[in-house]
């Protein structure tokens, strides 16, 4: 069996032993108007999530709890399970869900609802049963929330059960805190809440600013680090530490880079543990995701073959320095305003760091063009200065072979030319050696190797392949 088959099996089970409490659990009294506001409000609440990373672990929090508990305080009953469960479309239909997150969403909600529900009634729906109540409800959906992390991901359940159970419970009891109290205000001082929702919306703009210029200095730490690590500003090392810092800053996503580089597109891709691959494309550019990167204006969020995404352009749309996407795994959560809103920062950065980096590949580039030139230069002086020998003596070979077919007898002709010939052709050898040095200097050095004192013995002005040796006695 699969490992989808058998999260959907073990979901299907819990759903059944839920089931059995809800003959125990009378329905309650609750009016038209508290259902549809309950059902309003928690629509709201779970898409209006809170996203923290801790230790690069991603948690996302909402005021179901709180919402729930207050219901609980104020009309008891299974008739809470609806619009609990049915608050839930809103952001699934928003985040684009795999079937199989649907169907565990669902099921999470309508076991930890159930069990909820249950206690409190059997508790006789006091403001202790409430308290009681909720903690069962948290203890039900923390257990459902680490079944597909154990199945999906091969880990240990006890290790997914108590992972961030520390900070969720601290959540979840301010949250139900604050939930039962409003409950409570509502019932006997209504007009306590007024006082009450001044310092929720404080709380609520402090923790949302808080949260994004933690994550900013998040993002500009991974950068900073990554600029430490880095020996130049290529753009090779450039793209490395853009595509790491947005797979850290981004809670662990896997991350793919196109970067427009002098030998067109390259593809890096990789993870926040900082490894990193790269590879040419020159189709890079008409992927999928990419042609909806460049047409979408600012960073874009959504779902594709279950995976959440978000992608963004750096640069011009026109003129694109480089798209950038970042993917989570199968049936994670998606990617919120504030991750969105990071990205875009993100892509300021990266425009920044791959813009120096193309100066400075720009700059090398123009400074080996420069030394090649010189080389050449240098070069063809060198074949100047190598080739003048040779080439006045085929000059005044020229001229002594035209004179001695004018001038000199038959038979001293014929001798005269012949030994003008030789010396043309050591000329002509000189001026082949000369090239060839002029091509390749490291030939010089061949001259070292020989044994001068094996060597025969050889004429003042003979000819070598660097030219007329100079006027001297017999050398060896």
């Amino acid at each position: 069996m699969s490992r989808a088959w058998r999260l959907r099996a073990v979901d299907l089970l819990c759903v059944a032993a839920a089931a059995l409490l809800l003959p125990s659990t009378p329905w309650g009294h609750p009016d038209a108007v508290g259902f549809a506001l309950l059902l309003v409000a928690i629509g709201f609440s779970n898409t209006a999530l809170i996203h923290v990373t801790v230790a690069r672990q991603r948690v996302s929090f909402t005021l179901t709890e709180g919402l729930i508990a207050g219901a609980y305080l104020m009309a008891p009953g299974s008739w809470i399970i609806v619009p609990a469960v049915v608050g839930l479309v809103p952001m699934l239909v928003i985040n684009k869900s795999s079937a199989l997150k649907i169907q565990h969403n669902v099921a999470q909600y309508i076991v930890a609802t159930s069990v909820a529900s249950y206690v409190v009634h059997a508790l006789h729906s006091t403001i202790p049963a409430a308290i009681v109540g909720m903690a069962a409800w948290w203890v039900a959906s923390q257990i459902m929330s680490a079944i597909p992390l154990s199945i999906m991901g091969g880990e240990s359940f006890r290790a997914m059960l108590f992972e961030d159970a520390a900070l969720q419970a601290v959540h979840a009891g301010g949250t139900m805190s604050i939930g039962l109290l409003a409950a409570w205000l509502s019932i006997n001082a209504p007009f306590g809440l007024l006082g009450l929702l001044v310092p929720i919306v404080l709380l609520w703009i402090s923790f949302d600013e808080q949260t994004s210029k933690s994550g900013e200095a998040r993002l500009f730490a991974e950068l900073a680090r990554g600029q430490e690590q880095a020996i130049t500003h290529s753009v090779d090392i450039s793209a490395r530490v853009v595509l790491t810092a947005a797979a850290r800053v981004l809670g662990g996503a896997d991350v793919e880079l196109i970067v427009v580089e002098h030998e067109g597109p390259v593809i890096y891709s990789g993870d926040e543990s900082g490894r990193t691959d790269r590879r040419g494309d020159e189709n890079a550019f008409d992927l999928p995701w990419v042609l909806r990167a460049l047409g979408a204006r600012g960073v874009l969020t959504g779902v594709e073959d279950g995976r959440p995404f978000c992608s963004a352009v750096v640069g011009d749309h026109d003129q694109p320095m480089a798209v950038l996407i970042a993917r989570r795994p199968e049936g994670s959560g998606g990617f919120g305003r504030r991750e969105a809103s990071l990205a875009g920062v993100l892509v300021g950065q990266a425009k920044s760091w791959l813009s120096v980096a193309e100066l400075a590949a720009s700059r090398d580039e123009a400074v080996a063009r420069a030394d090649a030139a010189d080389e050449a230069a240098r070069s063809i002086g060198n074949i100047g200065a190598d080739t003048a020998p040779a080439l006045g003596m085929l000059r005044e070979s020229a001229t002594r072979l035209a004179r001695l077919a004018t001038t000199s007898s038959a038979q001293e002709a014929v001798t005269d030319i012949v030994d003008e010939l030789h010396s043309v052709e050591r000329a002509v050898a000189s001026l082949l050696g000369a090239i060839a040095l002029a091509a390749d200097p490291s030939l010089r050095d061949l001259d070292d190797e020989f044994d001068i004192a094996a060597a025969p013995a050889r004429r003042d002005e003979d000819w070598t392949t660097t030219g007329l040796l100079a006027p001297s006695e017999l050398v060896r």
